[in-house]
């Protein structure tokens, strides 16, 4: 039993758990909300929402929160955006202590998903890169706006963007920057390296390097790595058309057309931020159904692996598209880009599916049943997208509500926090660190096949 729950998958699991503990109970402190009463749920909702880097919060973190509290959830948000287990090993690395193998695999599975790399090269690089681009980021909205943006508040704000949080410390959020080109592009752009992965990064910073050092390029066949290219492309085609679809589907019947140019503004931000990061610049509840489900739809798909959004990733869309347009085409192999996908990665990409709609899928039902309050349907009317969109909002680690959060009662916040929870880890890291468990039969069943379809 014990060499069960010491399996390498384990290890996150623990790690965020005990940090989400750890971060509750600091907020319960005093110190944290002078004056004002906390519960230990919501403590526990705001803990888990950090660390997941989620962003959905029962409280204002601006008002409610102190400078001690916000320090605290601030915390939270960068251990959970990098992984517990990587500041771990990076502590161990720093101490001169050997990084034991089950530490070294947790963390190549959560950043590169590659077991070869040099762990401790890497963790300082990492470190080194992130602390980088955030202080940047920190500087360049201070300067934008040395009122909104105090230097705290600034930090603040860079670390929540690039961590893909979504915390801010204003009760709308980013709406008074609305019309602001600098803020939204300043917060886009750390929203988008947060969620394009710490290999893609990597790769794309050797690259502008050599250019402009003007290097000669090594021989190869492709600028790009494989993994790379995908990524890059399918981020960029989402960003683009999710504008577009935005923009029309805030505008149908709108025959107001001069603000054109601000609300292609917002719905760019809002395509970015959707995906995973939680900021907001318009009024989440009063946007469309069009907008919504189409929301819910790149909310799900999320960012890239091994960074620091949530959804069933980028690269898992891709194959799944390879795999439709494969069946179409009558084709025994599903093709993304130069290669062909090995049979274990589209059973992992359809697993996740499966599982992730399964998981979705419950738990709208749960909280149908504990926020519903027996309500006959034409009294609930327009309910269930919003409780849909907190429900995938949460297990994508986005953080966008249509304002239902403050008003989810104790099971609803129970259910919100194991999603954020889930999300955060991956259905198929849990489905991994559960069939650790078990083992493969040493028998095979005579095959055969059913009608299906």
């Amino acid at each position: 039993m014990q060499k069960k729950f010491s399996s390498p998958f384990w290890l996150p699991v623990y790690a965020f758990g005990l940090t989400i503990l750890a971060g509750s109970s600091a907020l319960m402190l005093d110190v944290c909300h002078p004056g004002k009463d906390l519960s230990f749920i919501n403590a526990l909702f705001t803990a888990t929402s950090a660390v997941c880097v989620t962003g959905l919060a029962v409280v204002d973190t601006g008002s409610f929160y102190s400078r001690a509290g916000q320090d605290v959830i601030l915390a939270l948000i960068q251990l959970g955006g990098l992984g517990i287990m990587t500041y771990a090993s990076l502590v161990m690395y720093l101490l001169r202590h050997k990084v034991s193998a089950s530490d070294r695999l947790s963390v190549s599975q959560t950043l590169l998903h590659d077991p070869s790399f040099n762990l401790a090269n890497f963790i300082v690089g990492v470190i080194i890169a992130v602390f980088s681009i955030e202080i940047v980021g920190a500087v360049l909205l201070n300067s934008l706006d040395p009122v909104g943006f105090n230097f705290y508040s600034a930090f603040f704000h860079s670390v929540s963007a690039f961590c893909n949080a979504g915390f801010s410390l204003y009760p709308d959020s980013l709406t008074r920057w609305q019309g602001n080109l600098g803020v939204n592009i300043v917060f886009a752009v750390l929203i988008i390296m947060g969620g394009l992965g710490f290999y893609v990064l990597a790769e794309c910073a050797r690259k502008i390097r050599m250019l402009v050092l003007k290097k000669k390029r090594p021989v190869q066949a492709h600028f790009f790595t494989w993994h790379t290219k995908i990524v890059l492309e399918t981020t960029f085609y989402l960003i683009f058309f999710g504008t577009l679809v935005l923009l029309f589907a805030e505008k149908v019947g709108d025959e107001n057309w001069n603000d054109f140019l601000q609300m292609g503004l917002s719905s760019f931000f809002q395509s970015v931020t959707c995906r995973t990061a939680g900021f907001n610049t318009v009024d989440i509840s009063s946007m469309t159904n069009v907008s919504l489900i189409f929301m819910i739809s790149l909310m799900v798909i999320g960012g890239s692996p091994g960074s620091c959004a949530g959804g069933l990733k980028t690269t898992t869309l891709r194959v799944w598209i390879g795999f439709i347009v494969a069946r179409l085409r009558g084709r025994s192999q599903t093709r993304v880009g130069w290669y062909a996908m090995t049979e274990d990665s589209i059973n992992k990409a359809l697993t996740l599916l499966v599982f992730g709609v399964l998981i979705m899928g419950g738990s709208v039902i749960l909280l149908s049943i504990t926020e519903g309050h027996g309500l006959p349907h034409p009294q609930a009317r327009g309910h269930f997208i919003e409780l849909l969109f907190e429900t995938v909002s949460a297990f994508a680690t986005v953080g966008l509500s249509t304002g239902v959060t403050p008003t989810l009662s104790g099971a609803g916040k129970i259910i919100i926090i194991l999603l954020m929870f889930v999300g955060r880890l991956g259905p198929v890291w849990l489905l991994s660190a559960i069939n650790s468990w078990q083992s493969e039969p040493r028998f095979r069943l005579p095959q055969d096949d059913l009608p299906l379809g």
